[in-house]
């Protein structure tokens, strides 16, 4: 089982650590169907060497965009070894004819259902060229393999993920391709998602999944069962789910420290144009006063070149980031992912410049843009990185917060994660890196007292 390294992951972008925080969870979960008579090789291009001199019977492959051209040159090497090769991923269930002239077997969708029907059928010598998703439930499914993961290659070995999908469709995001004809966003049982985490070490832990809160009914029985497991954790929300209600105050009771946001835009014209209803008519401020209350760290993400910007967008977007004291910013550049609706209308219109997948990283533009060119959205985009990320912007964004312990929390997660390269860089070339984690739950521990002079009463109950 293969995740070949993503373009950016070897090109002048490449920031060791960035490539090194979580293991392939999709490729374990689906190692969990196999007998346990067979013998499997898990393997990450981004934290090892892959192995491509053995002769194993069956390659499975994920496929992402930005790794695209590299997965189907594996394909073809292990195919003339005469392997069967199996490839499914966002990629491919977006283009399944690209990826078709590559495997024996592609995969259409999510695997829970198709995947052991085809570890059946290639037993009995059957196996169907394509395999499509019908059934949407995880709610049975079977624990990770994590005995496969390499973990003291990983900073965060203990990522999971407990539901799939999004209730939500916005029109440039590539999920909706991968869960189309079905259920968009569902979850596992509780109790087994408890259960999961119940069997991970240490303390922290990190959700990946798209929404942690999007099933208000999960999610508070998740964060219910949490408390007093001692854990620290970090996911993901919309500023919708943030504001209503109680359930982020159930997740910070249960040790939610960080969170990524999308906000993506401060233009109501690019939410619209974007489908992303969620964000419409919301007070971002109000969401990020009510996450600082509780102690809650934020990653905001920002996508430049929508229609309605100009060249004033990136200082407005970076001042506004650096005011409202996030903590960590992810910029992006507008990519048409295809089998997005962005991407169909962006084809109709012949703004697509190329279908060079390897440039599809949010790093370039690849498409015609409108309020600004290629040359001021690109140099924009870089702009922003190097101000958001500058010690004194950094500082500025740190002192946001009322209390004293808040500010140096802010201040070194924020500094750690993007001033010291040669340090983490070290701890990666030392096979050192997961020694890092206890330093993390340490930043990430729970914060009390300590107000700094002059700063008034939050606007919501403190619980961390």
């Amino acid at each position: 089982m293969i995740l070949p390294a993503l373009t950016e992951a070897k090109g002048p972008y490449w920031r060791p650590i960035k490539y090194s925080l979580f293991p392939p969870l999709g490729l374990a979960t689906l190692a969990a169907y196999c007998s346990t008579a067979d013998e499997i090789d898990l393997q990450d291009e981004h934290v090892e060497e892959l192995n491509t001199h053995d002769s194993p019977d069956l390659v499975v492959i994920q496929v992402y965009i930005t790794n695209a051209f590299r997965a189907y040159a594996l394909a073809d090497h292990y195919r003339k070894k005469g392997a069967y090769v199996c490839m499914g991923g966002l990629h491919v269930s977006s283009l399944p004819k690209e990826a078709m002239p590559h495997a024996d077997t592609i995969f259409i969708g999510p695997g829970e259902d198709t995947f052991p029907q085809f570890l059946a059928d290639y037993k009995r010598n059957v196996a169907k060229p394509i395999y499509v998703n019908k059934e949407r439930d995880i709610k049975n499914i079977p624990p990770i393999r994590r005995d496969l993961i390499k973990r003291h290659l990983y900073l965060v070995p203990n990522s999971i993920v407990v539901s799939r999908g999004c209730p939500h469709h916005c029109d440039f995001c590539y999920k909706d391709a991968f869960f189309e004809g079905g259920k968009s966003f569902y979850t596992q049982k509780v109790d087994a998602a408890l259960q999961e985490i119940d069997r991970l070490p240490g303390r922290h832990l990190y959700f990946l999944d798209d929404h942690l809160l999007g099933n208000q009914k999960f999610a508070s029985a998740l964060f219910e069962g949490m408390k007093g497991m001692n854990r620290v954790f970090q996911g993901a929300s919309t500023i919708d789910a943030i504001l209503r209600g109680d359930l982020i105050e159930k997740a910070a009771e249960a040790g939610l420290r960080s969170v990524f946001v999308g906000f993506e835009t401060l233009s109501d014209d690019n939410l619209k144009q974007s489908n992303k209803k969620q964000n419409l008519d919301k007070n971002y401020e109000q969401a990020i006063q009510r996450l600082h209350s509780l102690g809650i760290m934020i990653n905001g993400s920002f996508v430049f070149g929508l229609d309605d910007d100009n060249n004033d967008v990136f200082k407005r977007t970076v001042d506004w980031g650096v005011q409202n004291g996030l903590t960590t910013a992810t910029y992006h550049i507008l990519t048409p992912y295809p089998g997005t609706r962005l991407y169909q209308s962006m084809k109709e219109e012949g703004r697509i410049l190329h279908d060079n997948w390897d440039l599809y990283d949010t790093r370039h533009v690849v498409y015609r843009t409108k309020g600004l060119t290629p040359q001021q959205l690109k140099a924009g985009y870089d702009w922003a990185y190097r101000s958001f990320y500058s010690w004194s912007n950094i500082w500025k964004a740190s002192w946001q917060h009322d209390k004293v312990k808040h500010t140096i929390k802010h201040f070194a997660y924020a500094g750690g994660w993007k001033k010291f390269e040669p340090l983490w860089n070290f701890m990666i070339k030392t096979r050192g890196l997961n020694k890092m984690l206890p330093l993390l739950e340490t930043i990430l521990s729970k914060v009390n007292g300590g107000k700094k002079e002059g700063a008034g009463p939050t606007p919501f109950p403190a619980i961390a």
